[in-house]
């Protein structure tokens, strides 16, 4: 059915039961006062016509009625009343005579008939759609639902009104006002500390914390005692999911270990982004990566006029691809390419094709150990790669590159941290006033980055332990993947040209301490799951840090940004440095890669060489490879 259709019936409905309603009140005062046919048409009459006009005014006939709320009953309540008062107003100026007791009956049957019938509709759709749809009490998960606030509020009343597998049994809360009081018909039968107990009592089957705002402590805390308990914790589904009806048990999210961590949500200035991103054309490079893929989602919130996708994995760009193409095929065009960053031509191929306004390039070989092993491929990738992002940027025009970075590259003890290092410098000594503005960002550890150290601690654990550290005193800065590319695009948006952006990690973590988290999330305790110490691996720091000495200048550009001191080198010397790598036997390369990115011996390198000031360009030897 139509919804015109169905306007059409409710109008018709309503205008019915003003009429019957006037005849029923009519009939029963009849014996009692006598009411004229021409009163009784003109304040019926008048009242139909106030009532139509202001339902379809405040849109009352366009309403969905089952989902009648209590909003919307007080509307055609709020409706209905101004109505007759108004008719009785008329009616009085008109007919100078008006039988208040006829109106207050009309009104009466008229407003249990028009708003009786929505909330009736409501019921019945419901009672049908729990009969299709709706759950046994035997398949429904018995569930004990932390916090009796504003969030338990929201949920359990979407429980109560949508079908789903969910059987909540109780609240517990640690207000103690609260207790043994009802919310949607659940009573709240105890606190926190008495979960376990009532665990046992209620047969509870998994307990859900519904306390949006809950700090670390209290996460812990909570999960602590649910471990005693050897019951399932997880958290409400998100807000949005909840209002839309998203309740089944497959919905409700697991409790990270970013919820204990605490670190705070990052506001971005969705001005400044904005005008840098709407309707213009953005390249990322790495986006089947974990930072490039969050990269593209964060961008697609600004309603670029394109993205493109740019990535040597099929696979990872095949993915990120749909996900974007399924929330905004028709609003962003979406370009997937299948390219290796150290293909000279096809780089710049994809550059002269899309011109794209702004660059995130997130790609590279990220992997300590891996690239100790495998220096060659690190260079190639890391420094050739971003050499030729970069140059195929400014040579189509690009307004904005922004390269991530690592903290691994401050003071770099490995092959990895060296080539980002070296990368930097590359980046940053391309700029140039009037020509694509070149930054780097750096930041520590992602949580939950493919790779990271959580994701292989969750493996462990799944596998009975034991969970490995290579030292117990080494500590990491960490962030959450959606932050750390948050602070990207905001970091971009700021960019003047030639700066190193730092991220403000917070307080770094003991890795060890991030081990008994994720043994705890998982259920288990350290007697279960054993941690033990396997010895620093090749390339490894126990320390990291996000500035050398030389680079610190305090200066803080946004919250948790800060632009350190770029320490300027020409890059002339910078690339006959490289070039000079491919004549080096592995272990040369590793020594004279870390030489050059701690800035050891660079008076030593590439004495002879002219800067660009001086107007000279690199003369690169013929048995170089310059492009890989």
């Amino acid at each position: 059915m139509s919804r015109k259709t169905k306007k059409g019936i409710l109008i018709g409905f309503d205008s019915f039961s003003i009429l019957v309603s006037g005849l029923m009140a009519y009939f029963f005062l009849n014996p009692y006062i006598i009411l004229s046919i021409q009163s009784f048409i003109t304040t019926v009459g008048m009242t139909i016509i106030l009532y139509l006009t202001l339902s379809t005014h405040f849109k009352l006939f366009s309403k969905i009625n089952r989902y009648t709320s209590i909003r919307e009953s007080l509307a055609i309540c709020t409706c209905v009343t101004v109505s007759f008062i108004a008719s009785a107003l008329i009616s009085v100026v008109l007919l100078k005579t008006v039988s208040f007791r006829f109106i207050v009956l009309t009104y009466i049957f008229s407003l249990a008939s028009i708003a009786g019938s929505r909330i009736v509709w409501r019921i019945y759709n419901e009672h049908e759609y729990k009969k299709l749809h709706g759950h046994s009490v035997e398949q429904q998960i018995r569930t004990l639902i932390v916090g009796a606030g504003n969030g338990g509020s929201v949920f359990i009343r979407s429980l109560k009104r949508n079908p789903s597998d969910v059987k909540v049994v109780g609240i517990v809360d640690d207000d103690p006002s609260k207790l043994k009081t009802f919310m949607y018909e659940t009573p709240v039968i105890g606190n926190i500390k008495d979960i376990p107990e009532l665990a046992k009592k209620y047969r509870v089957q998994q307990i859900t914390i519904a306390i949006p705002s809950l700090k670390p402590k209290e996460y812990e805390r909570i999960v602590d005692i649910c471990n005693r308990a050897e019951i399932t914790v997880n958290q409400m589904p998100s807000i949005e999911d909840v209002l839309q009806g998203k309740l089944s048990v497959s919905q409700f999210r697991e409790i990270d270990v970013v919820d204990l961590l605490g670190r705070e949500e990052v506001k971005l200035d969705m001005q400044q982004i904005s005008k840098k991103i709407v309707g213009k054309t953005i390249l990322v490079s790495g986006a089947g990566g974990s930072i490039g893929s969050e990269i593209c989602r964060q961008i697609a919130r600004f309603s670029p006029k394109r993205i493109i996708i740019l990535g040597h994995g099929e696979n990872s760009i095949y993915q990120i691809n749909k996900e974007l193409n399924s929330k905004y095929k028709g609003q962003i065009e979406i370009v997937p390419v299948i390219a290796d960053i150290q293909d000279r031509n096809r780089i710049f191929e994809v550059m002269q094709q899309y011109i794209p306004d702004r660059v995130y390039h997130a790609a590279a070989h990220k992997h300590v150990p891996m690239m100790e092993y495998n220096p060659r491929e690190a260079i190639k990738n890391n420094i050739y790669g971003t050499k030729n992002m970069a140059e195929a940027a400014k040579s189509a025009g690009v307004e904005s590159f922004v390269m991530i970075s690592t903290d691994k590259a401050v003071n770099p003890p490995n092959i990895m941290g060296a080539t980002k290092r070296v990368a930097e410098m590359i980046v940053t000594g391309l700029n140039e006033p009037g020509e694509t503005k070149f930054a780097a960002v750096r930041f520590g550890n992602v949580l939950g980055s493919r790779g990271s150290v959580v994701p292989l601690f969750k493996e462990q654990i799944r596998n009975g332990g034991p969970v490995t550290v290579t030292d117990f005193r080494m500590t990491r800065y960490f962030m959450t993947i959606p932050e750390a590319s948050r602070l990207v695009i905001q970091a971009g948006a700021l960019a003047q040209g030639g700066e190193i952006f730092i991220l403000d990690m917070g307080e770094p973590v003991k890795i060890v301490a991030l081990a008994k988290k994720v043994i705890k999330l998982s259920g288990y305790t350290e007697n279960e799951i054993p941690i033990i110490e396997t010895g620093i691996r090749p390339g490894e720091k126990l320390f990291e840090e996000l500035l050398v000495d030389s680079e610190q200048t305090g200066q803080q550009v946004y919250e948790k940004i800060f632009v350190g001191k770029v320490t300027d080198m020409p890059l002339a010397k910078v690339m006959e440095f490289v070039y000079s790598l491919d004549e080096c036997s592995s272990k040369e390369l590793k020594e004279s890669l870390l030489e050059f990115a701690n800035e050891k011996s660079v008076k030593d390198i590439g004495h002879h060489i002219q800067t660009e000031e001086e107007g000279a360009c690199i003369d690169v030897p013929e048995n170089v490879q310059t492009s890989y």
